[in-house]
């Protein structure tokens, strides 16, 4: 064992609290018991999907997750790591490495006894872990031993271990002792990695404002991960701000269709829809089980079982409604989609199928680089609002743009693109619905006086406040400002803010503002906006809003 300064029993350090991946739902043991049940438990692990994975650590906590973790292949931790250990501050802003979460990972897996933990990390990317640990610990060789530094220390290894923060402590040293028990080779490239993290900075010059060695190393960490959850379909934030940035301003009147978006273009020219990149990567070999492995239909019902335990409980979510269903009843909102997708899947599809890669990118698009009230989209969200939009985007395709300006043919999604199609929608929701209700509410309150002297100099700051924003063309960024509607109307101004955001919704507040015995109304009752005749509907709410709004 190493010598250390540290006394051992410190109690394990337990997660902040308010992180999603942190926060395990009410009752979740009897979930967990009902998951370790599994038949084959040891064969099943290995062939869920990363983000199913992700989705039981999330639901169920970390921490009570250490037998599932040491069973999942190497693939499937880099992937999920990918998923959990990083956070981002608001919708839409790059994602920050989570050092204090990559420790409660070491709890975890030294937990399940040093020999596995040592196993599993030499297993894993070594730029991930020498990152990772040193947001935690400095290291020096042993001969710097007389060096200065406040903390607890330990040696391991012939170096030197400082701690920086004493938070998953004992679990670094050790992971750190059973590496170099274990796994020499590897123990020498982290250790190596540590120490040259683990200077003290250079002296100001001409050359001050470059990145440090420990700065470089996370932004290397970071462009590692955009690039490997690219191939996987996912944008990055930065991508897709600038793809729902330019899409919000397509040129509608000009008299033909614009060229593709070039952002969306470069997407679909590096990522590559196969598996291919992976097929060579020997990370997809199960661990080791005790006695003959199980047939396969054996196991492919054990892991259906594992699902269905998910989907009962609500981890999972059902897959999204299929757009070939035909219509039942009246006409849904999505009839337009499901007519041309169902056209496409019965005619060509080839065409199909990358009509539904395209709905993938434009949902992951709204996921990385969108907010809807003030919070991220849900994954369901997100697939929900983009079909919605593209139907939009269809009921409003420009006539101008096609063949002796016809109506929209039925093959019209074999030879045309879906993100085109949204980029059509979005610029419709910008236009006649974001800037329109920015613009209406701007003029009720240019006329609006109320006898109140606050209440009324809180709705001239948000006259000022939206009229600076609704001319930079973003009005959802005065959206702190509506508050003070609540004292008018608290139905209106729910309804505000769901036209006026980001990603503008229908809220079931604009018809309940024309009933003034209606006080509260639920945040989530709201639907996308998918076609023209909500659009009438926010239109004639408008109309009626100042007599709401008058005291």
């Amino acid at each position: 064992m190493p010598k250390s300064t540290h006394r051992a029993g410190r109690p394990r350090a337990k997660p902040k609290s308010g992180t999603p991946a942190r926060r395990p739902v009410q009752h979740a043991r009897p979930l967990l018991d009902r998951i370790l049940d599994t038949p084959h438990l040891a064969h099943v692990v290995p062939r869920l999907q990363p983000e199913v994975l992700h989705r039981v650590i999330q639901t169920c906590g970390l921490e009570d997750c250490g037998e599932l973790v040491t069973l999942a292949t190497p693939d499937q931790l880099a992937r999920v790591f990918d998923l959990d250990l990083w956070r981002g501050g608001q919708p839409g802003l790059d994602e920050q490495f989570d050092a204090a979460r990559f420790g409660v990972w070491l709890e975890v897996l030294m937990e399940a006894g040093a020999t596995v933990a040592a196993r599993t990390l030499a297993e894993m990317d070594v730029n991930l872990v020498i990152a990772g640990v040193a947001q935690h610990v400095l290291v020096f060789d042993a001969a710097a031993g007389s060096l200065a530094h406040d903390g607890i220390d330990c040696a391991v290894g012939g170096y030197r271990v400082v701690a920086r923060q004493t938070d998953s402590w004992d679990a670094i040293v050790g992971a750190l002792s059973a590496l170099h028990a274990h796994h020499p080779g590897y123990f020498q490239r982290v250790m190596r990695g540590f120490r040259s993290l683990s200077n003290s900075g250079f002296e100001v010059d001409g050359l001050h404002t470059l990145l440090t060695d420990r700065e470089q190393a996370m932004f290397d960490l970071a462009f590692g991960r955009e690039q490997r959850r690219e191939r996987q379909g996912y944008s990055t934030p930065a991508q897709a701000r600038a793809f729902l940035q330019m899409a919000r301003q397509l040129p509608l009147g000009h008299d033909a269709a614009p060229p593709g978006n070039p952002v969306a273009s470069a997407y679909f020219r590096s990522i590559e829809w196969t598996t291919d990149g992976d097929a060579d990567s020997g990370s997809r070999v199960l661990p080791a089980a005790p006695g003959e492995p199980p047939a396969p239909e054996v196991v492919a019902d054990a892991v259906a079982s594992f699902v269905d335990v998910l989907l009962d409980a609500s981890v999972l979510t059902p897959p999204p409604r299929a757009l070939l269903d035909g219509a039942q009843g009246p006409a849904p909102r999505l009839a337009r989609m499901q007519a041309h997708m169902q056209f496409a899947g019965e005619r060509n599809p080839a065409a199909y199928a990358l009509r539904s890669q395209e709905l993938a990118y434009l949902a992951n698009t709204l996921l990385a680089g969108c907010a809807i009230q003030a919070r991220p989209f849900t994954p369901q969200e997100a697939s929900d609002a983009a079909v919605a939009i593209c139907n939009l985007g269809l009921e409003n395709w420009p006539p101008h743009w096609l063949p002796a300006k016809a109506a929209l043919p039925d093959d019209f999604l074999v030879g045309h693109d879906l993100v085109s199609v949204f980029q059509v929608g979005w610029t419709v929701l910008h236009h006649d619905v974001i800037m329109y209700a920015a613009e209406q509410l701007i003029g009720i309150l240019t006329r609006l006086r109320h006898d109140d002297r606050e209440t009324q100099s809180g709705l001239n700051a948000l006259r000022i406040e939206m009229t600076k924003h609704w001319k930079a063309g973003a009005p959802w960024l005065a959206r702190d400002a509506l508050d003070i509607m609540t004292i008018l109307d608290m139905p209106a101004w729910a309804a505000l803010l769901g036209l006026i955001d980001e990603c503008p919704v229908m809220h079931a507040a604009i018809g309940a503002s024309r009933d003034r015995r209606t006080l509260a109304v639920s945040a989530s009752a709201f639907e996308f906006i998918s076609e023209n005749a909500q659009i009438a509907s926010i239109r004639t709410f408008f109309e009626s809003l100042p007599e709401t709004l008058r005291p």
